[in-house]
């Protein structure tokens, strides 16, 4: 699917190559961390400092991680909330991946359906929220977008894409 010159792709499994890819995350970015348990790197008792004196990040925001592929956290969830995620924190990030991946010359981005990983946030709200981000920041350098969804929903994300949702 063609939109605003980015080529909309929906697959079941990210490609092998991308240059940033999207996480949901909640304000502690715990809900993408790598569930072993390992050692710190730190001595322990900077690790219990450093975890008991973080700050939370902002819902709606995105925290950049550096690497290949990049990693762009967006923060969708406050797990101190019920229901921990609402819409216009999804809209806010969906903004802020697509403003970060156009700062740092991304052209292949891929991501989750946001709001869907952990929340109920409707597809087609979703899509259409999509679409705002990119309408809003209007990026020069992405030229590429995989959504990537379970195989249930393959179909159901490839029509919204090319029905007027999306125009």
């Amino acid at each position: 699917m063609q939109g605003r010159g980015i080529e909309v792709v929906v697959a079941t499994a990210p490609p092998a190559a991308a240059d940033a890819v999207v996480a949901e995350e909640d304000t502690y970015l715990v809900l993408s961390a790598d569930p072993e348990v390992r050692e710190p790197e730190v001595a322990r008792l900077r690790a219990f400092h450093e975890a008991y004196t973080a700050e939370p990040a902002e819902p709606g925001s995105v925290v950049a991680r550096e690497g290949s592929p990049l990693r762009f956290l967006a923060v969708v969830h406050d797990l101190s909330q019920d229901p921990s995620w609402c819409e216009e924190w999804v809209a806010a990030a969906l903004e802020a991946v697509v403003r970060e991946a156009d700062l740092r010359t991304v052209r292949s981005l891929v991501m989750p359906p946001l709001g869907r990983v952990h929340g109920a946030l409707p597809r087609e709200r979703l899509v259409v929220l999509l679409r705002a981000a990119l309408q809003a920041c209007a990026p020069r350098h992405l030229e590429r977008l995989c959504l990537v969804v379970p195989d249930e929903e393959v179909g159901v994300f490839q029509d919204l894409f090319e029905s007027g949702l999306w125009r």
